[in-house]
């Protein structure tokens, strides 16, 4: 079982996507997405695919600014947790983090303990200074609304820990 490889997702891969983020949105530890967003940020995702090329993993790296990108939609199937799928999923998106020139990564998370193993260590209120944050209001993307921690996406957040990595 622990044979399993990490790719770049490509639009073949969106329904996949879609099947493995399900049970976290019915559960309320994961927000939903529409398939038309899944596709328009495939070029975001990575995939992880067991030898017979099934999906059982995925994660994204969302760019929120200059040198500010956040970790999002990481998922493993229940099957291959505790199997390295969501150690190399992160590893591969802070590679292409730092080759984006990105500096610092963002998760929204219930996983602590996994986050803290990679670097991560969970953040207050204001990360970014006061003109960035400003322009970071405009956003209309969720993800950006929680790491600013924005009064109408609490409720996505309750119990989450919002954890920031130097790269």
């Amino acid at each position: 079982m622990s044979e399993f490889s990490v790719r770049p997702a490509r639009t073949g891969d969106i329904r996949g996507i879609l099947a493995l983020l399900e049970p976290y949105v019915q559960r309320r530890i994961l927000l939903g997405k529409d398939i038309v967003v899944l596709y328009e940020s495939v070029q975001q995702f990575v995939v992880a695919e067991d030898a017979d090329g099934t999906l059982v993993g995925c994660g994204a790296l969302h760019v929120m600014w200059e040198d500010l990108g956040e970790i999002r939609t990481l998922i493993v199937a229940d099957d291959w947790l505790h199997h390295g799928v969501g150690r190399v999923i992160v590893e591969r998106l802070e590679e292409h983090a730092r080759a984006l020139g990105i500096a610092r990564l963002f998760c929204l998370t219930f996983e602590v303990d996994f986050f803290t193993r990679r670097g991560f260590h969970p953040i207050g209120e204001q990360v970014v200074d006061p003109d960035v944050y400003s322009q970071l209001l405009r956003s209309p993307d969720e993800g950006v609304a929680e790491f600013l921690d924005l009064a109408h996406v609490k409720p996505n957040t309750l119990g989450n820990t919002r954890m920031l990595k130097q790269l």
